[in-house]
């Protein structure tokens, strides 16, 4: 799959097989998603990869958008380190960028994923901490639960609306044609 499909027919997926990942593929999802850009390339993200049942059972509960985690065959949780953080603050949008590429990669490696978010609501980042006994400096934001689909995509359609695009100050919407 070339990289301009993976991003036009990557779906997240909410129904995961029985299947297990192998731990290789599962390395190579966390890999690729260690190739996202940071700030200063400091790489302030931390993963905390969750296959034990009780936790994603746990994970699904503290959790209302990830009720489908107690199904996946594991959960990845992306972490921010503010001890690696080079430019205060902007471990959020490193995470982010994290964050998708590893549900590209896991998507070209034929991989459902899903994105869960956990930051910035304050209870579900202590609960998340608390449930992988991360110490303060650790901040959840997001967990990514990954399986083989069990669902069938929906095809792409555009997302993109040009009435949207501006340029140059916002509001301007003239814009030379499309082909």
């Amino acid at each position: 799959m070339n990289l301009l499909d993976a991003i036009e027919s990557r779906r997240s997926i909410r129904r995961f097989s029985e299947s297990p990942i192998e731990e290789s593929t599962l390395f190579k999802v966390l890999h690729l998603a260690s190739f996202a850009p940071s700030a200063s390339d400091a790489r302030p993200w931390r993963f905390v990869i969750l296959t034990d049942r009780n936790k994603l059972q746990e994970a699904a509960r503290i959790n209302p958008f990830g009720q489908m985690a107690d199904k996946a065959a594991c959960g990845v949780l992306v972490a921010g380190d503010l001890l690696r953080e080079k430019q205060s603050g902007f471990w959020v949008q490193d995470c982010a960028a994290c964050t998708t590429t590893m549900l590209l990669a896991a998507h070209g490696l034929g991989l459902g994923a899903v994105w869960t978010g956990i930051y910035p609501v304050k209870q579900r980042v202590n609960q998340f901490r608390e449930l992988v006994d991360a110490p303060q400096s650790i901040i959840p934001f997001s967990l990514v639960l990954l399986g083989y689909s069990e669902q069938r995509a929906q095809p792409a359609t555009s997302r993109l609306d040009l009435r949207e695009v501006y340029y140059n100050t916002f509001g301007n919407t003239r814009f030379p044609s499309v082909e």
